[in-house]
């Protein structure tokens, strides 16, 4: 038994530009930190968080920034992508309160 029902890793990573100045797509760049921190409170306000529960965490790249911003659901390893906190909403009502995968939004 995992010690958390859902784990939830938000890729955050910061690409610095290559030596020609040219800068891969970046989860960065699209406010992935700000929407983590949403996911985090949303997740908190609704009661979900904690031991045996849901944990929302920051990553380093998880090497889908071209298809991203992107999120990744454990133990299920359900990937996702996201646009605005309406799309964060949906993930978290969705797959980490009823157990629905978000099919419109899985990469």
């Amino acid at each position: 038994m995992s010690f958390y029902r859902h784990h939830v890793f938000f890729c955050t990573n910061q690409r610095e530009p290559d030596a020609e100045g040219r800068v891969r797509p970046c989860c960065a760049a699209k406010d992935a930190q700000g929407l983590r921190d949403y996911a985090k409170k949303k997740v908190k306000a609704l009661g979900l968080s904690g031991a045996g529960a849901v944990r929302v965490n920051n990553a380093g790249c998880l090497d889908r920034c071209e298809e991203g911003p992107c999120v990744v659901v454990y133990p299920e390893g359900v990937w996702y992508t996201y646009v605005d906190a309406s799309d964060i909403d949906e993930i978290v009502e969705s797959h980490l309160q009823n157990g629905r995968i978000v099919e419109r939004l899985r990469i």
